[in-house]
């Protein structure tokens, strides 16, 4: 008997939903990390954006779970970061998004470490 294979959830499309969930809630150089093409990367995007605080680094993280859950139905498998938020890791295995303080991110230069990938650049609201 043929075995029914999972809905899968269309990983670009939930990119765009995570990059919604961030401007919502005002984060600033919001990038978008396409890794599809990349040999063994983790993930197909990795969602990256800046805050100005832990306040909005909770809002900002917030945002984003209610707008994928309110779009698409769908929690993160993973989340950590929340304690210190400098660096907020919210996984939906497809997409992985990271909302940084400033300094961590110039710190860890995600998009350096994973330059292999077609990054956009996604503009600031104003």
């Amino acid at each position: 008997m043929a075995q029914k294979k999972k809905n899968k959830v269309d990983s670009a499309l939930l990119s765009e939903i995570v990059v919604k969930g961030m401007q919502e809630k005002k984060a600033e150089d919001i990038v978008v990390i396409d890794l599809r093409a990349v040999p063994n990367a983790i993930t197909d995007f990795f969602v990256i954006c800046s805050v100005n605080s832990d306040s909005q680094a909770d809002a900002v993280e917030n945002s984003v779970e209610a707008e994928v859950y309110k779009t698409l139905n769908m929690d993160p498998i993973f989340k950590e970061g929340k304690e210190n938020k400098e660096w907020i890791l919210v996984d939906y295995f497809d997409v992985v998004v990271h909302v940084f303080r400033k300094s961590r991110r110039e710190f860890f230069k995600l998009e350096k470490l994973w330059g292999d990938g077609v990054i956009k650049e996604i503009p600031n609201l104003i």
